[in-house]
């Protein structure tokens, strides 16, 4: 689901409602460490509305520990429904 690999925190699977609490909590470790979070998607499946949820706490996680958080490989469906909900300008790499 999420992992880190060279500093690079590698998101995996499906995002959606049944899988979104399992990925927030598999990252509440993976965050602790020191350091700028980037976030790949390259391995992101589908996703629903919930991972939009799921990345606006990881923002606010990032935001607490003043880190900077910015995203690659980000998938045209969480692209669209960062759109609709008009936050793709605080997601760098949207």
């Amino acid at each position: 689901m999420i992992a880190r690999q060279n500093g690079v925190f590698e998101v995996s699977g499906d995002l959606t409602m049944a899988t979104v609490t399992d990925a927030l909590r598999a990252s509440q470790g993976l965050f602790a460490d020191e350091g700028d979070w980037i976030l790949s998607f390259a391995g992101a499946r589908e996703v629903d509305s919930s991972a939009v949820s799921l990345l606006l706490e990881w923002r606010r996680q990032a935001n607490a520990r003043e880190r900077n958080l910015s995203i690659s490989n980000m998938p045209e469906g969480l692209q669209s429904l960062l759109k609709v909900y008009d936050l793709q300008d605080i997601f760098p790499g949207s």
